[in-house]
């Protein structure tokens, strides 16, 4: 690891330095250090770029909910930059962001909606948005709603068919079971949408998980466990597992991809289960000499960042994956 993190820790890349400093060198919260790189990411790095490119009142591309056009959007430009580490103490724009969102794009039932109904909801979007608007520092309200939500849609409590029209809270087209069901996968559970459920629980600290939220955290471990990680053999519209799971890549939005898996087992502290022993080889085994990943999945000219070459080394995926070998090994 020390090879690698020497150049995650190249200053000539402000953004990447603070996200090695912040995830894998264990900086308290208030470091002098941390801090100054964290302010260096925002006025040079990426972040800056996309948030050069924000409407004043909060909007990426157009006014609304912001899920299209993919993946430029209000929806894609949030997510990408919490992924980018981005707080909303650093740039007030991004309180601006996150205000301008949950007013457009979260139901009152606190679905988070590509149309901002309550049948927009999808667990892709809403584990993506949770995830992203807690990590950016929103502390909203309406947030809370949307977390509640999207556990009583993975344990099915209080959640009424899709049929019955009249229920107060009930699945849809797209969210229409418990379990991670989606309409996008015949109604089969998905994985993808598991994976960013799973992230975005993650990220609340132990005091803020009901119970409601915990067991839905249960069954979302028991889910990503019913196949063998490294195989991503999950249910499927296709009769073989997508290739895209075994591609690393960066930003991640609805695509995932078994590192992501290995991500939300590793921070739900499943990191020693021997059921992670085979994907935790797999991510070891696409390391370099150098110690450091390729980038294999990317949106190339189709969102904010250009991630880099691919094939090439990547220090966004290499501090994905160091920073998952990080939590599993705790």
């Amino acid at each position: 690891m020390t090879t690698s993190l020497s150049w995650l820790l190249d200053p000539s890349s402000p953004g990447v330095r603070y996200l090695a400093l912040r995830h894998l060198c264990d900086r308290p919260p208030d470091d002098p250090e941390l801090l100054a790189a964290r302010r260096q990411a925002h006025l040079h790095g990426p972040i800056a770029g996309i948030l050069a490119e924000m409407h004043p009142a909060g909007y990426w591309v157009k006014p609304g909910p912001g899920y299209n056009p993919k993946y430029r959007a209000t929806v894609w430009a949030l997510i990408l930059l919490a992924q980018l580490g981005a707080r909303i103490e650093e740039d007030p724009r991004l309180e601006t962001a996150c205000a301008y969102f949950l007013a457009h794009g979260i139901a009152p039932g606190g679905q988070i909606s590509t149309n901002g109904a309550p049948s927009g909801t999808i667990d892709c979007l809403q584990g993506n948005l949770c995830w992203a608007l807690n990590e950016l520092g929103c502390r909203d309200p309406r947030l809370d709603l949307a977390f509640e939500w999207m556990a009583r849609t993975v344990t099915g409590e209080g959640v009424a068919p899709q049929d019955d029209r009249a229920a107060p809270l009930r699945y849809y087209a797209a969210k229409c079971g418990p379990n991670f069901a989606c309409g996008a996968n015949n109604r089969q559970p998905c994985a993808w949408g598991a994976a960013k459920v799973m992230l975005a629980f993650a990220c609340l600290p132990p005091e803020r998980r009901t119970p409601l939220v915990q067991r839905a955290i249960e069954r979302g471990i028991a889910f990503l466990f019913s196949v063998d990680p490294a195989s991503a053999a999950y249910p499927s519209i296709t009769a073989k597992p997508s290739s895209s799971w075994f591609k690393l890549g960066f930003p991640v939005f609805y695509v995932t991809d078994v590192l992501q898996i290995v991500e939300a087992l590793a921070l739900h502290g499943c990191g020693r289960d021997p059921r992670l022993a085979n994907a935790l080889e797999f991510i070891r085994s696409r390391q370099d000499a150098q110690g450091r990943w390729a980038l294999e999945y990317d949106y190339a000219d189709k969102t904010w960042l250009d991630a880099g070459p691919k094939k090439a080394p990547n220090p966004w995926v290499t501090l994905r994956a160091l920073r998952a070998l990080k939590a599993a090994a705790q």
